[in-house]
Formats: C-alpha cells, sequence, structure tokens
C-alpha cells in the first residue's frame, strides 16, 4: 500500500502541476484581453485614420499612440504576464515572443477580416469611436475592460479556477 502512495501520490501532484500550467489565472486572462483590446484599437486607428474627423489636429492613429503611450505601464505589465505563463510552460524567451506575436497577429487578422468584409464607412463608423472612448478611459477602466470575457471573443486558455466570479458580456 506504501509502495502504491509512492508511486500514484508524485503522479497526481505532477499531474495538478500541469494542467495548472495549461489554464490561465484571472490576472493571465486579463493580459491576453489586455493585448486583444489594444491590438484591434491598433488595427481601428490604422484602417480609419484617414477615413475618420480628427480630435484636436490628431488622426485617429495619433490618438491611438497617445494612448498607448498614457497606458505603456499596463500594455507592457500584460505582455509580461503572458511572457511568464509561457516560459512556465517551458518556452523559451524566443518561443514566448513569438507565441504573444501570434496572439496579436491572430486578433490584428480577426478584426482586419471583419473590415475587409465591411464597407470602410460603415466599419469606421462602427469601431472608430473606441479609440475616443477608450482614451478617456483611466487605467483602473480598462483594467476592468480588460476583465470582461465576451463569449463571441473567448481566451484562449481556460481558467485554472472557475469558481472565481468572472464577468461575460457580449461586445
Amino acid at each position: 500500500m506504501r509502495l502504491l502512495c509512492f508511486i500514484v501520490l508524485p503522479l497526481l501532484m505532477t499531474s495538478t502541476a500541469y494542467a495548472k500550467n495549461m489554464c490561465y489565472t484571472l490576472s493571465e486572462a486579463e493580459a491576453e484581453q489586455g493585448i486583444r483590446i489594444h491590438s484591434e484599437l491598433m488595427v481601428i486607428s490604422l484602417n480609419c485614420q484617414h477615413m475618420w474627423p480628427q480630435k484636436d489636429g490628431q488622426s485617429l492613429f495619433q490618438q491611438y499612440r497617445l494612448f498607448t503611450a498614457a497606458h505603456a505601464n499596463l500594455f507592457s505589465g500584460y505582455d509580461s504576464t503572458l511572457l511568464r505563463f509561457f516560459k512556465r510552460q517551458g518556452q523559451t524567451n524566443t518561443q514566448a515572443e513569438a507565441t504573444l506575436n501570434e496572439i496579436r497577429t491572430a486578433v490584428a487578422n480577426r478584426i482586419s477580416n471583419d473590415a475587409a468584409k465591411t464597407r470602410p464607412d460603415l466599419f469606421c463608423q462602427k469601431y472608430a469611436p473606441r479609440i475616443e472612448k477608450a482614451s478617456a478611459l483611466s487605467e483602473e477602466k480598462i483594467r476592468k475592460w480588460a476583465q470582461t470575457f465576451f463569449e463571441s471573443h473567448p481566451i484562449s486558455k481556460p481558467l485554472c479556477n472557475k469558481r472565481k466570479k468572472i464577468y461575460i458580456s457580449s461586445p
């Protein structure tokens, strides 16, 4: 019986540790959502910068860049959180960076495909106001937005602790 315990216990501990590496904590899920928001805003600003009226003499892309600069610490923190997650999964620094870039690219491609399927004026009419709204948000409100999970845009890993309260919304 003791021998069986010595064999089974380490296996259970290893499988639990492995499973924990395959799921997101709430802060990791927030980080992925934050990266998604930031990437979507970039694509919107680039697609609509010449079609949307300037605000205070700044194009939509310039407004996006100011938003990014104002919240650089938040977005770099999101990057760091995800990089730590990928490294915990056994990825090298280079692999972790590549995975983070893949997430950004997938988000950018999705929103670009939405833009390509819609007349540019209608796409910009629907999405461009998000740049101005995001620019007016405090860091706390951006984090709250990133903590809101959308069924139509799920996070790429399951949550580790599903008992924690999460907010699911529609965009």
